[in-house]
């Protein structure tokens, strides 16, 4: 249907809806952060891309679940002393 032909009520309908969608998600993300979470975006490279795709398939992770233990872990990793060795292996490896 074009835009000349839809009624002015269609269209303040759809606008509601938009509104509502909006409304939930910042209700969502409001809910997180009262929960103490906090929200990261990023840009993954091939080679994370692999990894990241590699791990869910065998865990079956969610993505809030994926990145909270890959830091975890990158963080026992450091405190263990084993940064260095972690670092030389993804260096000398394509993966």
């Amino acid at each position: 249907m074009s835009q000349e032909n839809r009624s002015n009520e269609e269209i303040k309908e759809e606008h509601k809806e938009a509104l509502n969608n909006a409304e939930k998600q910042r209700r969502y993300r409001e809910r997180q952060k009262q929960a103490g979470k906090k929200e990261l975006r990023g840009y993954l490279t091939p080679e994370a891309l692999r990894c990241y795709q590699d791990i869910q398939q065998k865990t079956d992770w969610n993505d809030s679940t994926l990145i909270s233990n890959a830091l975890r872990l990158m963080y026992a990793a450091h405190k263990c002393g084993q940064i260095g060795l972690l670092n030389r292996w993804l260096n000398e490896h394509d993966r």
